[in-house]
């Protein structure tokens, strides 16, 4: 197996002019990501945009200072080096990665950006023997430091209170559209659809084994079913719901979960003791349905409960007459 450092650099190996150029290739990289974050956000969170913005023109600051120093010292040509190149360095995370994560996780990945850049400052002033070198690393540490103050000066420079809200509205109506909404629909249909197919079976065989076993690929099967359906429906470009991925997984696996709960309690060996605990997981999973439409669909609570119990008792009792036939 080949080791994973294999083939770089160790830091304490580099010269002070590839401390310099190392240095130089991560602040445009980092500007570079602040810059993709901006464009990635400007859409749905403008303030926030102008807040990458800020912190992009910052990483462009510390690189021409370094640049500058490096044209003093060593001359125009700058060696490649990059932080792949040594071993130890800090690596960042994919900008893809980042993308669906939400406007949170990408705040405290910059942070951890800036913490990152701190720590590579203050180990490289403390190797360098030229003293303008070691002021100007020092700096740069402090700066890092002091870039979670900067941000919050941005933030209360493009964000006000209206925009925070507004932000956050907006924050919460797309984890609504990409996942509740997706998973409530998938849930209800697991939830309900299942409910004859395994009372029917448990009623005509009296087998908890067979009724199990029908009540597992109907939910496996449903729950493909969903999450394929949901992912090509809709890319979500032009109706804003996100990632068709995300709703695919969110509606295949509350609809696999939702048929899953009653047909559990099949593995009981004994009928009418499994019967009897399906049951009271039915009335869960519908109580969890209604529960949801409330909170997230501001749908009254009363008035989801009877739409929810009535369509559930309506597909029990059609499984129940069925199977007794």
């Amino acid at each position: 197996m080949i080791h994973p450092n294999f083939g770089r650099r160790r830091f304490s190996d580099l010269s002070e002019q590839e401390i310099l150029a190392l240095a130089i290739s991560s602040e445009e990289d980092d500007a570079r990501i602040y810059r993709q974050y901006a464009e990635m956000l400007r859409a749905d969170y403008p303030a926030s945009a102008e807040v990458f913005d800020g912190m992009a023109a910052e990483e462009d600051t510390h690189r021409r200072r370094l640049i500058d120093l490096h044209r003093k010292r060593f001359g125009d040509m700058i060696p490649l080096i990059r932080r792949e190149h040594v071993a130890g360095y800090y690596a960042r995370r994919p900008v893809w990665l980042m993308e669906n994560l939400g406007i949170e996780r990408i705040r405290e990945e910059a942070g951890n950006m800036e913490s990152d850049a701190e720590r590579f400052y203050l180990t490289a002033a403390s190797r360098a023997k030229d003293a303008e070198t070691r002021k100007l690393l020092g700096d740069l540490a402090a700066a890092e430091a002091t870039h979670e103050e900067r941000a919050d000066a941005l933030i209360q420079q493009h964000l006000d209170s209206d925009a925070q809200e507004e932000e956050s509205r907006t924050s919460h109506r797309q984890f609504v559209l990409t996942w509740v909404q997706p998973g409530l629909a998938g849930l209800m249909d697991g939830s309900v659809s299942t409910l004859a197919p395994v009372f029917a079976t448990a009623f005509a065989t009296q087998d908890p084994w067979t009724t199990f076993l029908v009540g597992l690929a109907a939910s496996v099967g449903a729950g493909i079913s969903m999450g394929f359906t949901e992912a090509a429906s809709d890319d979500g470009e032009l109706s804003g719901r996100g990632s068709p991925l995300k709703r695919g997984i969110a509606s295949g696996v509350m609809t696999t979960l939702g048929g899953l709960g009653h047909a559990l309690p099949y593995l009981i060996p004994h009928f009418w003791t499994a019967t009897a605990i399906a049951i009271c997981v039915v009335v869960i999973e519908l109580w969890a349905i209604a529960w949801i439409q409330n909170r997230y669909m501001q749908t009254p609570f009363l008035r989801a409960t009877f739409q929810v119990v009535l369509g559930g008792a309506l597909v029990f009792a059609a499984g129940v007459l069925i199977g007794s036939q």
